[in-house]
């Protein structure tokens, strides 16, 4: 009778640590990097502007407009030449408002944020921007976009701006969001550029980069210069990367096409959702070590990722340290699915290369460790291979 008192006690330990290490291994690999409820404010997702008290300005050729106090201003007209510049204090708040702006200026941006806590820029109705000649510089500060601000700057509404640029598209020293509105942008550079993050929420973003489409790099502070998407429809055709960050890409959701020469670059990438497309020529998603607060990292917990990969040189999936694979339905074409460096862990979801399934994670470059082993929670992947290479 102890005996079998033993036995069963021993069991009922076995299968508390099971459940334990299965808590611990979702805990490990589901956690997400940011929380959307701190990537957005109330004023950033609402989709129209309170024009009680606001300010009509009508664009005129020629004739700058200079911003220097907080409020709304609804901005309208056909106008060459123009810039308006935001010149507030350092806790002013500033919404703009296009209502069927259209401003095509040779050298300076349209809109140039000096000085301001936050700008917004609603877009009521459609609108177009463009700069087409070489842009100047405002001292040693280099004016660069069609939309440059130094202060945070949130983009959003229900109508259509285009953009049109002989370098960057919108370039912002801050954070950038977009939560609405519709977003036609050809670039001979950068579509969006920004030091510290990009954050989309939700709108339809038509990107045309001679470099790259989505841009974030922070070179004083290598934590920063992340990428957040949450949802919306993206479609980037660059000549260089579709998306690039220097520290994180996390996508939860949306609906994003890529067609350039590497898809998605940064150190860590983290896939929790979505329907993703690559066409690339090198790469199509490839973690490389460029901070060094992050393990260079690819990590799928659930959406659709499609690859497909140009022959060559080139792979699907490319890390420089750790693959993960926890959930989701990750299709690959072209001669070298994975190539990896560290750790290859597979803890369910979908894999398919060239059509076949498979139930493991190959590394066909034979880079690194690994090969083509990987299975259950043993690897470095997940939250903890975010910081420990």
């Amino acid at each position: 009778m102890k005996n079998k008192l033993k036995i069963l006690a021993a069991m009922m330990v076995l299968c508390l640590l099971s459940v334990m290490g299965a808590s611990f291994a979702a805990a490990e690999t589901s956690a997400y990097i940011f929380s959307y409820d701190d990537m957005f404010s109330k004023r950033d997702l609402k989709q129209s502007a309170d024009l009680a008290g606001s300010t009509d300005i009508a664009l005129v050729s020629g004739q700058d407009v200079h911003i220097t106090e907080a409020g709304v201003y609804v901005l309208s007209g056909t106008a060459s030449n123009v810039t308006v510049y935001v010149e507030a204090g350092d806790d002013d708040k500033v919404q703009l408002v296009l209502d069927g702006v259209s401003v095509s200026n040779d050298s300076l941006p349209v809109v140039y944020v000096k000085t301001a806590d936050k700008v917004f820029i609603t877009v009521s109705s459609d609108s177009s921007m463009a700069v087409t000649g070489t842009f100047a510089a405002d001292g040693t500060t280099s004016l660069d976009g069609v939309i440059f601000s130094r202060s945070d700057l949130t983009l959003n509404g229900e109508g259509k701006l285009t953009i049109t640029s002989s370098k960057n598209g919108i370039v912002c020293k801050d954070d950038l969001k977009i939560t609405g509105g519709t977003y036609d942008i050809t670039a001979a550079s950068k579509a969006l550029e920004a030091n510290d993050s990009i954050r989309i929420a939700d709108g339809t973003l038509n990107l045309t980069a001679g470099t790259d489409g989505l841009h974030a790099e922070n070179e004083d502070d290598d934590t920063k210069g992340y990428v957040y998407i949450a949802g919306g429809t993206i479609t980037i055709t660059a000549g260089d990367d579709g998306i690039h960050a220097t520290s994180v890409i996390e996508v939860n959701d949306g609906t994003i096409t890529i067609t350039a020469a590497e898809g998605i670059e940064g150190t860590f990438i983290q896939i929790n959702g979505g329907t993703l497309t690559i066409n690339g020529k090198d790469d199509g998603i490839n973690a490389a070590r460029k901070s060094s607060a992050y393990t260079p990292t690819i990590e799928l917990n659930g959406g659709t990722v499609t690859v497909v990969m140009a022959s060559g040189d080139t792979d699907g999936i490319d890390s420089n340290g750790n693959i993960t694979i926890n959930g989701g339905t990750i299709n690959v074409t072209g001669g070298s699915s994975f190539d990896y460096d560290g750790t290859a862990t597979y803890n369910g979801g979908t894999i398919i290369v060239n059509g076949q399934t498979l139930s493991y994670i190959p590394n066909q470059m034979m880079g690194g460790m690994g090969g083509q082993s990987g299975t259950g929670s043993s690897g470095r992947g997940g939250f903890f291979g975010r910081f420990f290479g």
